[in-house]
Protein backbone atom coordinates (compact mmCIF):
# COMPACT_ATOMS: atom_id res chain seq x y z
CA UNK A 1 0.00 0.00 0.00
CA UNK A 2 2.90 2.54 0.82
CA UNK A 3 4.43 1.93 -2.78
CA UNK A 4 1.21 2.42 -4.44
CA UNK A 5 1.04 5.96 -2.23
CA UNK A 6 4.45 7.09 -3.66
CA UNK A 7 3.79 5.59 -7.38
CA UNK A 8 0.55 8.12 -6.87
CA UNK A 9 2.70 10.97 -5.68
CA UNK A 10 5.36 10.23 -7.83
CA UNK A 11 2.69 10.53 -10.97
CA UNK A 12 1.63 13.48 -9.98
CA UNK A 13 4.42 15.10 -9.01
CA UNK A 14 5.52 14.36 -12.81
CA UNK A 15 1.98 15.42 -14.35
CA UNK A 16 2.44 18.90 -12.29
CA UNK A 17 6.55 19.13 -13.88
CA UNK A 18 4.78 18.22 -17.32
CA UNK A 19 2.06 21.17 -17.41
CA UNK A 20 4.20 23.42 -15.92
CA UNK A 21 7.21 22.88 -18.62
CA UNK A 22 3.79 22.99 -21.42
CA UNK A 23 3.14 26.30 -20.19
CA UNK A 24 6.27 27.58 -20.40
CA UNK A 25 6.53 26.40 -23.84
CA UNK A 26 3.44 28.18 -24.94
CA UNK A 27 5.06 31.58 -24.52
CA UNK A 28 7.56 32.68 -27.04
CA UNK A 29 10.92 32.39 -26.18
CA UNK A 30 11.22 31.85 -22.44
CA UNK A 31 13.64 30.86 -19.81
CA UNK A 32 12.88 28.43 -16.99
CA UNK A 33 15.46 28.69 -13.89
CA UNK A 34 14.60 25.13 -12.21
CA UNK A 35 16.69 26.39 -8.76
CA UNK A 36 19.32 24.05 -8.93
CA UNK A 37 22.47 24.17 -11.32
CA UNK A 38 20.90 23.51 -14.55
CA UNK A 39 18.84 26.24 -16.57
CA UNK A 40 16.36 25.52 -19.26
CA UNK A 41 16.03 27.59 -22.29
CA UNK A 42 13.32 26.89 -24.05
CA UNK A 43 12.82 28.40 -27.59
CA UNK A 44 9.56 28.50 -29.68
CA UNK A 45 9.42 28.51 -33.40
CA UNK A 46 13.29 27.41 -34.50
CA UNK A 47 13.88 25.77 -37.35
CA UNK A 48 16.66 23.65 -38.49
CA UNK A 49 20.07 24.99 -39.24
CA UNK A 50 19.12 28.37 -37.03
CA UNK A 51 22.47 29.05 -34.46
CA UNK A 52 22.16 29.32 -30.37
CA UNK A 53 25.66 30.44 -29.30
CA UNK A 54 26.72 31.65 -25.88
CA UNK A 55 29.02 34.94 -25.92
CA UNK A 56 30.70 36.29 -23.24
CA UNK A 57 30.91 40.18 -22.94
CA UNK A 58 33.77 40.31 -25.82
CA UNK A 59 31.78 38.42 -27.81
CA UNK A 60 33.96 35.49 -27.79
CA UNK A 61 31.92 32.68 -28.26
CA UNK A 62 31.92 30.16 -25.34
CA UNK A 63 29.12 27.58 -26.83
CA UNK A 64 28.20 26.76 -30.13
CA UNK A 65 25.28 24.37 -31.39
CA UNK A 66 23.30 24.26 -34.65
CA UNK A 67 19.34 23.85 -34.36
CA UNK A 68 18.33 20.16 -35.69
CA UNK A 69 14.50 20.17 -35.49
CA UNK A 70 11.78 22.33 -36.30
CA UNK A 71 9.38 23.58 -33.55
CA UNK A 72 10.15 23.61 -30.15
CA UNK A 73 14.19 23.70 -28.67
CA UNK A 74 14.56 22.60 -24.59
CA UNK A 75 17.86 22.03 -23.53
CA UNK A 76 19.32 22.32 -19.99
CA UNK A 77 22.61 24.28 -19.14
CA UNK A 78 24.76 25.07 -16.34
CA UNK A 79 25.69 27.93 -16.31
CA UNK A 80 26.98 28.49 -12.70
CA UNK A 81 30.34 27.06 -13.88
CA UNK A 82 30.76 30.47 -16.02
CA UNK A 83 33.37 33.03 -14.49
CA UNK A 84 31.36 36.50 -13.21
CA UNK A 85 30.10 38.85 -15.59
CA UNK A 86 27.93 39.22 -18.72
CA UNK A 87 26.96 37.00 -20.94
CA UNK A 88 23.85 36.82 -23.82
CA UNK A 89 22.36 33.64 -25.62
CA UNK A 90 22.02 34.47 -29.56
CA UNK A 91 19.70 32.59 -31.67
CA UNK A 92 20.40 33.32 -35.02
CA UNK A 93 17.25 32.78 -37.64
CA UNK A 94 17.23 33.55 -41.26
CA UNK A 95 16.75 37.38 -41.36
CA UNK A 96 16.79 38.06 -37.28
CA UNK A 97 19.40 37.54 -33.90
CA UNK A 98 17.29 37.34 -30.60
CA UNK A 99 19.69 37.98 -27.96
CA UNK A 100 18.60 37.00 -24.13
CA UNK A 101 21.31 37.94 -22.06
CA UNK A 102 22.16 36.92 -18.41
CA UNK A 103 24.57 37.77 -15.80
CA UNK A 104 26.62 35.05 -13.82
CA UNK A 105 27.97 36.77 -9.87
CA UNK A 106 28.98 34.04 -7.01
CA UNK A 107 27.61 30.87 -9.18
CA UNK A 108 23.98 32.98 -9.26
CA UNK A 109 22.65 33.19 -13.03
CA UNK A 110 20.03 36.11 -13.57
CA UNK A 111 18.10 36.62 -16.60
CA UNK A 112 16.28 40.02 -17.09
CA UNK A 113 13.69 39.32 -19.64
CA UNK A 114 13.44 43.41 -20.03
CA UNK A 115 17.04 43.23 -21.72
CA UNK A 116 15.95 40.23 -24.54
CA UNK A 117 16.27 42.12 -27.79
CA UNK A 118 15.64 41.36 -31.58
CA UNK A 119 18.26 42.46 -34.55
CA UNK A 120 16.75 42.02 -37.98
CA UNK A 121 19.63 40.95 -40.10
CA UNK A 122 19.85 42.57 -44.02
CA UNK A 123 18.75 40.54 -46.56
CA UNK A 124 21.23 40.78 -49.80
CA UNK A 125 19.97 39.51 -53.37
CA UNK A 126 21.93 39.49 -56.50
CA UNK A 127 20.70 39.07 -59.75
CA UNK A 128 22.94 39.42 -62.84
CA UNK A 129 24.78 43.00 -62.05
CA UNK A 130 21.99 44.28 -59.61
CA UNK A 131 22.34 43.50 -56.01
CA UNK A 132 19.47 44.24 -53.66
CA UNK A 133 19.87 44.87 -50.26
CA UNK A 134 16.84 45.12 -47.80
CA UNK A 135 16.61 45.55 -44.18
CA UNK A 136 14.02 45.86 -41.60
CA UNK A 137 14.99 48.85 -38.82
CA UNK A 138 12.36 49.31 -36.82
CA UNK A 139 14.10 51.11 -33.99
CA UNK A 140 15.53 53.46 -36.57
CA UNK A 141 19.45 52.37 -35.85
CA UNK A 142 21.96 54.65 -38.11
CA UNK A 143 22.69 51.99 -40.86
CA UNK A 144 26.35 52.23 -42.48
CA UNK A 145 26.53 50.46 -45.96
CA UNK A 146 29.97 50.22 -47.40
CA UNK A 147 30.70 48.93 -51.41
CA UNK A 148 34.06 47.67 -51.51
CA UNK A 149 36.23 46.19 -54.58
CA UNK A 150 38.55 43.56 -53.96
CA UNK A 151 41.25 43.67 -56.61
CA UNK A 152 44.53 41.53 -55.92
CA UNK A 153 43.47 40.77 -51.67
CA UNK A 154 43.62 44.69 -51.64
CA UNK A 155 39.70 46.38 -51.12
CA UNK A 156 39.12 49.75 -52.47
CA UNK A 157 35.72 51.71 -51.08
CA UNK A 158 33.12 53.00 -54.34
CA UNK A 159 30.44 53.46 -51.83
CA UNK A 160 29.66 54.62 -48.77
CA UNK A 161 26.46 55.78 -47.36
CA UNK A 162 24.74 56.54 -43.98
CA UNK A 163 21.34 56.21 -43.30
CA UNK A 164 19.14 57.44 -40.30
CA UNK A 165 15.63 57.68 -39.11
CA UNK A 166 14.93 55.17 -41.79
CA UNK A 167 12.38 51.74 -40.74
CA UNK A 168 12.57 50.00 -43.79
CA UNK A 169 15.96 50.12 -45.55
CA UNK A 170 15.74 49.65 -49.64
CA UNK A 171 18.98 49.54 -51.95
CA UNK A 172 19.68 48.72 -55.34
CA UNK A 173 23.55 48.27 -56.61
CA UNK A 174 25.03 48.09 -59.97
CA UNK A 175 28.19 46.65 -60.33
CA UNK A 176 30.33 46.07 -62.66
CA UNK A 177 32.56 42.97 -63.50
CA UNK A 178 34.49 42.26 -60.77
CA UNK A 179 34.65 40.77 -57.22
CA UNK A 180 32.76 43.18 -54.28
CA UNK A 181 32.34 43.25 -50.61
CA UNK A 182 29.52 44.48 -48.68
CA UNK A 183 29.41 45.57 -44.90
CA UNK A 184 26.29 46.65 -43.32
CA UNK A 185 26.96 48.38 -39.90
CA UNK A 186 23.78 48.75 -37.76
CA UNK A 187 23.45 48.51 -33.91
CA UNK A 188 26.71 47.63 -33.11
CA UNK A 189 26.52 44.44 -35.40
CA UNK A 190 28.61 44.35 -38.61
CA UNK A 191 27.50 42.01 -41.49
CA UNK A 192 29.46 41.13 -44.80
CA UNK A 193 28.69 39.56 -47.81
CA UNK A 194 30.52 38.61 -50.84
CA UNK A 195 29.49 39.39 -54.44
CA UNK A 196 31.39 37.86 -57.56
CA UNK A 197 30.22 39.23 -60.66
Amino acid sequence: MKNTIKNIKKGILMVALLATVIGFAKDSNSLINKGAKKTAIVLKNVKAGNLLTIKDNHGIILYKEEIKTNGLYTKGFDLTELPDGAYVFELEKDLEINTIPFTVALSKVTFDKTDEATYFKPYVKQEKDLVYITKLNPELKETTINVYAINDNESTLRFSEKIENTQSIEKIFKLTKGNFKIEINSGNKEYTTFINN
